[in-house]
């Protein structure tokens, strides 16, 4: 809500920022007053409690949740009003769901007008959210969502909001302030801006050009919503240029970050020896399914070579392919035709795979950050289901030197974990949901 000083000249190449490698997660959200809710308090209310549509509530159920997250308690019933929102939540803690909730139940769609922009900064995370909105709004058939984001020729776009124009919008920049300065898409009837992944998106300088430029195309009187999983004491006042007077929810300290019920470990060895300890890894240990993460995306693809040589079900995800098969082998994955999945880190960030429960970082993070996006994916999709706040899952991360062994010591002095070296016989129920 509001207006933002923009004083930068718009640079006219667009850029394809959605095939930044670059990526993160959601974090136990705490009031803003810093005060915390013991989870038997909050966990004993239900979607119920919020008077929400009587269609949303069913779409709940039918998803398998059961009561609302902490940061969905702090958030929907202010969301729902259309206050302005700043959280910082890890994946795992529903803020998609937020976000998604919240705007469904304040929309009453007109014909040919859309009412909600929803930005983020892959096309992977884009894809989705318009599945989030798709499932939520099932039983709202008259609320039209489409996503939008480069590598998919702009004519389909075009065609597609000429002839059946959507009340929902999800898309990566890019694209999206491309057809808004076609005239294609139309925003002067949008109520709901949200970002999410925001630092993604203001972090840098010329994305955040692209999103300024598209906030200046909608309504002054709107409700914006920011959400992620990292926000720097830095890009928190960016994010307040967009608003007024923003409901504001913080992780109160950076150790409230930990992934709580996930097994940690590490294994020291050389380089060329990381390929014969993954294979004994991975014919070892119990798993529903794997992510293994990698540091390029010539890696990615050797490595995928080599256990796909050795029959083990494994694919990978990079940017060097072709937007229509990363979202082709994303799903495939999602619904568990393949059980292992090679990946450098443009999957790290928001992407929510149900099945997976452990992590294999083959090559380690650049930083204590990514090592936190990277273990998003073991837990994303458990809470809220059936009553379960929590999760098993197993990360073991490759240290091969010097550099290695001080981003591992950044982790631990960061989030306050004590990580052990893997011991030679494991537990699987320590690591395997019941």
């Amino acid at each position: 809500m509001g207006d933002i000083k923009d004083g930068d000249t718009y640079q006219e190449e667009l850029l394809d920022y959605e095939e930044e490698e670059d990526a993160a997660p959601d974090a136990i959200a705490t009031k803003a007053d810093g005060s915390k809710k013991g989870y038997v308090g909050i966990h004993s209310s239900g979607f119920r409690d919020f008077l929400l549509k009587p269609e949303l509530l069913r779409a709940i159920v039918d998803s398998g949740f059961e009561h609302p997250s902490e940061v969905q308690h702090e958030c929907i019933p202010q969301a729902i009003l259309g206050m302005d929102v700043i959280c910082q939540a890890k994946s795992g803690m529903g803020k998609t769901a937020v976000f998604v909730l919240s705007t469904l139940q304040q929309i009453e769609p007109v014909s040919g007008q859309v009412a909600a922009l929803v930005l983020c900064h892959t096309r992977e995370l884009a894809y989705q959210i318009c599945h989030e909105f798709e499932r939520f709004s099932t039983y709202l058939p008259d609320i039209k969502v489409s996503v939008f984001y480069g590598g998919v020729n702009i004519r389909t776009h075009k065609d597609l909001l000429k002839n059946d124009s959507p009340h929902v919008v999800v898309g990566t920049p890019g694209r999206v302030l491309a057809l808004a300065r076609d005239k294609d898409l139309n925003l002067k009837s949008v109520r709901h801006f949200i970002l999410d992944e925001c630092d993604k998106m203001l972090d840098s300088l010329d994305m955040r050009r692209d999103v300024q430029e598209i906030f200046k195309l909608t309504p002054h009187d709107k409700q914006v919503m920011m959400f992620s999983a990292t926000l720097s004491k830095e890009i928190r006042p960016v994010c307040k240029r967009f608003m007024q007077d923003p409901m504001e929810i913080y992780v109160d300290d950076e150790a409230k970050l930990t992934l709580h019920g996930l097994v940690q470990h590490y294994i020291k060895l050389s380089e060329k020896e990381k390929n014969r300890k993954l294979n004994d890894l991975l014919d070892a240990l119990d798993f529903n399914q794997v992510v293994i993460f990698v540091k390029s995306v010539g890696r990615a693809a050797e490595l995928n070579k080599l256990l796909v040589e050795c029959n083990f079900p494994s694919i990978c995800i990079h940017s060097g392919m072709s937007q229509e098969e990363r979202l082709t082998r994303y799903k495939g994955f999602k619904e568990g035709h393949k059980r292992i999945l090679v990946a450098t880190d443009l999957v790290g960030r928001g992407i929510d795979i149900e099945r997976v429960n452990i992590v294999i970082n083959y090559d380690m993070p650049e930083t204590a950050d990514t090592y936190l996006h990277r273990m998003s994916h073991w837990i994303c999709c458990q809470v809220g289901r059936a009553g379960r706040f929590g999760t098993k899952g197993l990360a073991i991360t490759f240290v091969a030197s010097t550099e290695d062994s001080t981003v591992l010591n950044q982790v631990q002095e960061r989030f306050e974990v004590d990580i052990k070296e893997l011991p030679e016989q494991i537990d699987a129920t320590t690591y395997m949901p019941s």
